[in-house]
């Protein structure tokens, strides 16, 4: 008889599927590494069985414990099918903003759920990070797998998914793209594969108020790159030690809106119904693709998880119309603003105004004055953006303190601005302006910084 001693046995050897529609235009073969293959139905059951085998020989996981575990759904779901298979209880904690559909799942396979607020900082003590972490110190006999930073996750990938692929194209890749999130996937997978083909190219997509990007590409880990996103499972606003920033060659960023069309666009005209992060590994890997690929390339791009995950989300059409992605009405977008303060031409480029940390408040008046402004980025002595100030902050710090106008402003200053994708919509744009966030910012394509303001907003709405 062929047959499997438990679901868990048949994860991996997962497919490649060639993608021939979303593909016009485009030189080479581009291949999906399609992972909702796997028994839970993503990428993530690789990592599940490899932790829970690992804590089990290091002797951390004894019988009848408890897995316990910080997840945005896909994670937690292998986890619990490995615990079916094991004898271990699982408790998960998820942040607000991940689908009904992967906190239905969960509980459906017997894993208590614990559901945490998105909008807090990770050491804040209602963030899921902290909450899974106070679970397994109050809890005997239990294990905090934590996915971020266990080295057994990016080595399941080395074992697995790497060697899958180099076997399935028959060492012809010269290309692997993979969103990025805990970063075990592409960091796994591109160091096995750039062993065997050092020349080989590793694209690793991003999202818009994610820091992944930026701290490639500079070293500096930015506090003003992280603001709410919508897509699940990918960026981070932390730096997981399962990224290895050395085998990623590159790095593009992906909006919401760009990763649910596409995701979508797979569905209907690829037959691959497939999860919002797969779709901004494909939107991401193709745009770069248009450029870079030639006739001989061969590039995959790994698909994490299914569509069934995002039934009320990107497959809803109502709700993809209440987020404008499909739009009713038009929103513009801080592209739009961006080109409008510009003269209406991409050649002229607006001069953001800011002023140094160290100069005195009376001189922050002053500037905000001449320029006419209420308020204005501040910036340390290399021009990195250090914080903000506006006219009431300092008003309410004079009534209180009329000495205040000679002290340096880096004493009254507020945190930086945030900063927002160029292709957010003005609606998205306006949820984030609040009495604590009194102006926004955005990275043009030159990598020059623009300031988006209420009044900003307003002219937007209404020209």
């Amino acid at each position: 008889m062929n047959y499997y001693k438990s679901i868990v046995d048949t994860i991996g050897n997962t497919p490649l599927v060639k993608l021939n529609n979303v593909t016009k235009g485009i030189r080479g073969t581009v291949l999906a590494k399609v992972e909702y293959f796997n028994p839970g139905n993503s990428v993530k059951d690789r990592i599940a069985i490899r932790m829970i085998e690992d804590a089990e020989k290091r002797g951390e996981l004894k019988p009848g414990g408890t897995i316990i575990e910080g997840t945005s759904g896909n994670t937690g779901f292998g986890l619990a099918l490995t615990a079916i298979a094991k004898g271990y209880k699982c408790i998960f904690t998820m942040a607000d903003k991940q689908s009904k559909e992967k906190i239905d799942i969960l509980r459906a396979v017997g894993a208590e759920v614990v559901v945490c607020p998105t909008n807090v900082a990770p050491d804040d003590p209602r963030s899921y990070y902290s909450v899974a972490k106070k679970l397994h110190n109050d809890i005997p006999n239990s294990i905090y797998p934590n996915q971020y930073d266990n080295l057994s996750n990016t080595a399941a990938h080395y074992d697995t998914t790497g060697p899958e692929i180099w076997r399935d194209t028959d060492g012809r890749i010269t290309h692997f793209a993979a969103s990025v999130g805990t970063g075990g996937t592409i960091s796994g997978t591109s160091r096995f594969l750039k062993e065997q083909n050092p020349h080989l190219v590793t694209i690793g997509l991003d999202t818009y108020g994610s820091v992944f990007k930026k701290y490639k590409e500079t070293g500096i880990f930015d506090p003003g790159e992280i603001y709410p996103y919508l897509t699940e499972g990918i960026g981070e606003d932390i730096l997981p030690q399962n990224v290895d920033f050395d085998v990623i060659d590159q790095f593009i960023k992906v909006t919401d809106k760009d990763a649910a069309i596409m995701a979508r666009r797979l569905s209907r005209e690829e037959g691959l119904f497939i999860g919002w992060s797969c779709g901004t590994a494909v939107h991401g890997a193709l745009e770069w693709a248009k450029d870079h690929l030639t006739d001989d390339d061969v590039l995959v791009i790994l698909l994490p998880d299914h569509g069934t995950r995002y039934l009320a989300k990107i497959y809803n059409d109502a709700w993809m119309k209440d987020h404008g992605f499909l739009e009713d009405r038009a929103f513009k977008t801080a592209r739009d603003i961006v080109h409008s303060k510009n003269g209406g031409t991409s050649n002229r480029q607006a001069q953001l105004t800011t002023i140094g940390a160290g100069v005195s408040v009376s001189q922050a008046i002053q500037v905000l004055n001449r320029y006419g402004i209420s308020q204005i980025p501040v910036t340390d002595e290399e021009g990195h953006i250090v914080g903000s100030l506006t006219d009431s902050t300092i008003l309410n710090r004079l009534i209180d303190d009329p000495t205040v106008k000679d002290h340096p402003v880096s004493e009254v200053m507020d945190k930086p601005f945030k900063f927002v994708g160029l292709d957010n919509t003005v609606d998205a744009l306006s949820s984030l302006i609040d009495r604590d966030n009194k102006a926004l910012l955005v990275r043009d394509e030159k990598e020059q910084v623009h300031i988006i303001t209420q009044a900003d907003l307003l002219a937007a709405m209404t020209n």
